[in-house]
């Protein structure tokens, strides 16, 4: 008979077997990357390929000479990874850094420097920059926190909206709230934008898609310019991936860096609210051969990006460097960095910045079945996460429709933004581009993989001209960032409506506010997921500005007042948002109870498109299970006449919701005939009762 008695379980205290610079150490947990607290001490592993030895180099807070540094013996390694217990650490006072011994052979692209830190690039938090715009002792000196992850999600569970349930509201951290105006009592931080969840809410966006948070110096490249200091703002230039950018919660309890990340993301959680991630994975803050080395270069650097022949630097970002992302070790990075934040900072979703670089071979040459998004497609743990592709790069691949997805990915919609800007503004030969974008461009994204929504469609985001701009400069005005204008998009597809910048015209700004509404309700009905920038729906302006990355003031910044100002527009982003979310039918494939077609556009006659060239009039019809909605845009510069679609039923009614040539644009009114005329540049939206 089996003894069921309890057992005595003989145990072993982990204990150290070596001293090495006064502190006890021992061979530590090989398969445990970066820094990790446990009982007792710190757990310390980093890898190198071509390193020939590597030390330790622990600080106190603040201070930029090591008190120790502990040079890992042979026996510490297994392959290429290295790998040191110490005991008896107090982590709240301790920063620290890693210095590699190996050849120096430029044109091999070997950098080591036995002298250099190097920041680890699985650091959780990074020490240095505390206040906005201050610079620290050396930008390429960068040292690494120990972090605590105790963080109590308690029963926290996201949405897990389908794309096309989402409605998503691309924000700036900073920009967001730093304004006064913005009333919050934290301006410019996480907090600030938790503060405005009730906003959100009123508004009726489910999503938050939030700017480059990873930790990023924006005193890299700061320069003076008229009296102005220039940042680099935005954040695309990333010092750690996997470490949240310290300025935004400056609060935060020193080892328990991301708490206030978390408590935004567990709080928008709460409110049926998602989160998305923009990641730029596809360069570094470390720039070409002339920018600094503190992480992927003096760590393997011929490794982590992609070099030329003669050891010099790819350049498909643009920024100067380009990650090597399907070599195995990046691969690797980059998949770790990705279930990190899903499962440590339990966001909804990520977006690829030039998510193109993501599938290119080591040498720069596209690949078919890049294994990098192979990967990401297949994890487990990002099975359910969302996958968004900005499917081009500066290297001037185009990928839009065409990236390589495994059913996974969605994509920024280029094509919809070019198309449809074109269409709005009154283009010739535009009607018919515009049609198929509206019906969630089945030319890019065929019927049997478009129910995922592949199509993200957007006409404005943070690269580019607010949607406000859109309909006021005819041209860029990016003087202001000191390089003589040349900087920024030249193909806007934007139109001043008459007079180029502001103006006191009453005709002229009501009808950019027409061209503003007429925008957005060709956005919130179209086939797809709809993504907008912050401020857009009250009329945000950056002056002309379409590359606003280094301003750091009222260029960017968010002016609150304007909601109160363009009030008519934040009405009608409201009203249209909840008329998205109110009829599926917009959002999904039904089969309709009244026998029509789910979906369906129309010209001047129903069922009768008109893409001559001249045309400029499309209508969309969707039709569900049980509600039937219209939208029409009229695009020329004078009243036209169309005929409604006739509903074989015929016990109901068309009513009209909207109409952006009326006064009031938002009301609801019967429509006693089919025959209906629209004003000039015009918008309609009605449903059927």
């Amino acid at each position: 008979m089996q003894d069921t008695r309890r057992q005595k379980v003989k145990t072993h205290r982990f204990e150290p077997t070596d001293t090495i610079s006064g502190f006890p150490v021992r061979p530590g947990f090989f398969d445990r990357v970066g820094a990790s607290i446990f009982s007792g001490g710190v757990n310390f592993t980093i890898y190198s390929i071509n390193a020939t030895a590597c030390t330790l180099c622990l600080f106190h807070h603040h201070e930029d000479e090591p008190f120790a540094r502990l040079d890992y013996p042979e026996n510490y390694r297994i392959g290429n990874v290295f790998s040191m217990f110490v005991f008896g650490l107090e982590v709240e006072n301790i920063e620290y850094a890693y210095c590699f011994d190996g050849p120096y052979e430029p044109e091999k692209g070997l950098l080591f420097d036995k002298k250099q830190y190097i920041l680890d690039p699985f650091a959780r938090a990074v020490a240095g920059q505390s206040v906005w715009g201050q610079k620290f002792s050396d930008a390429r000196f960068f040292k690494a926190r120990i972090v605590r992850d105790d963080f109590d999600w308690g029963n926290d569970s996201s949405p897990n909206y389908k794309m096309n349930e989402l409605v998503i509201y691309e924000l700036h951290v900073r920009n967001f709230t730093i304004d006064p105006s913005s009333g919050v009592k934290r301006p410019g931080t996480f907090e600030g934008i938790k503060e405005k969840i009730p906003y959100f809410k009123e508004l009726g966006i489910n999503c938050i898609e939030l700017m480059p948070v990873f930790e990023f110096n924006e005193m890299l490249n700061m320069r003076e310019y008229n009296g102005n200091r220039l940042y680099e703002c935005w954040g695309y230039n990333s010092t750690c991936f996997f470490a949240p950018n310290t300025i935004y919660a400056p609060d935060d309890k020193y080892n328990h860096e991301g708490t206030a990340l978390k408590e935004l993301v567990r709080e928008l959680h709460k409110n049926g609210i998602e989160v998305i991630l923009d990641v730029v994975f596809n360069h570094t803050g470390e720039g070409n051969e002339e920018g600094p080395c503190f992480s992927f270069k003096g760590l393997d650097n011929n490794i982590y990006y992609m070099l030329t022949p003669d050891g010099k630097y790819y350049n498909f970002s643009g920024c100067g460097n380009t990650l090597n992302c399907n070599h195995p070790i990046v691969q690797h990075l980059v998949r770790e960095c990705l279930r990190y934040w899903t499962i440590n900072y339990r966001v909804d979703g990520f977006r690829f910045d030039l998510a193109t670089i993501l599938g290119r071979n080591e040498d720069g040459t596209p690949m078919s079945k890049p294994p990098l998004i192979q990967s990401l497609a297949f994890d487990p743990v990002l099975g359910n996460v969302k996958l968004i592709a900005e499917a081009w790069d500066a290297g001037g691949l185009y990928q839009v429709g065409k990236f390589p997805s495994w059913n996974r990915f969605s994509e920024w919609n280029g094509m919809y933004r070019d198309d449809m800007r074109r269409f709005l503004k009154g283009d010739d030969g535009m009607a018919g581009a515009a049609a198929i974008r509206l019906k969630g461009s089945p030319d890019l994204y065929p019927e049997d993989i478009g129910s995922r929504n592949a199509s993200v469609n957007f006409l404005s985001c943070h690269d580019g001209f607010t949607l406000y701009d859109l309909y006021s400069y005819n041209e860029k005005h990016n003087e202001a960032n000191g390089w003589n204008n040349t900087d920024g998009a030249n193909d806007n597809n934007s139109w001043n409506c008459g007079i180029e910048g502001e103006t006191d015209d009453e005709a002229v700004l009501k009808l950019r506010h027409r061209m503003v509404m007429n925008a957005a309700i060709a956005l919130l009905m179209s086939r797809g997921t709809p993504m907008f920038y912050s401020g857009d729906e009250f009329g945000n302006s950056q002056y002309g500005n379409n590359n606003a990355y280094c301003q750091d003031n009222k260029v960017a910044w968010l002016d609150w007042n304007d909601r109160e100002k363009n009030a008519d527009i934040f009405e009608l982003f409201k009203f249209m948002i909840a008329f998205r979310h109110k009829h599926s039918a917009i959002r999904k494939k039904h089969s309709s109870s009244y026998g029509l077609p789910p979906i369906s556009t129309h010209g001047f006659v129903p069922w009768m498109d008109d893409y001559s060239w001249e045309s400029k009039q499309v209508g969309i019809m969707y039709a569900g299970r049980s509600d039937i909605v219209y939208a029409c845009f009229n695009a020329y510069w004078e009243e036209i006449e169309i005929t409604l679609p006739e509903i074989p039923d015929g016990n109901g009614s068309w009513i009209c919701v909207v109409d952006t040539w009326a006064t009031p644009v938002i009301r609801r009114r019967k429509v006693d005939t089919l025959n209906y005329r629209m004003g000039p540049r015009s918008a309609i939206v009605l449903e059927y009762k």
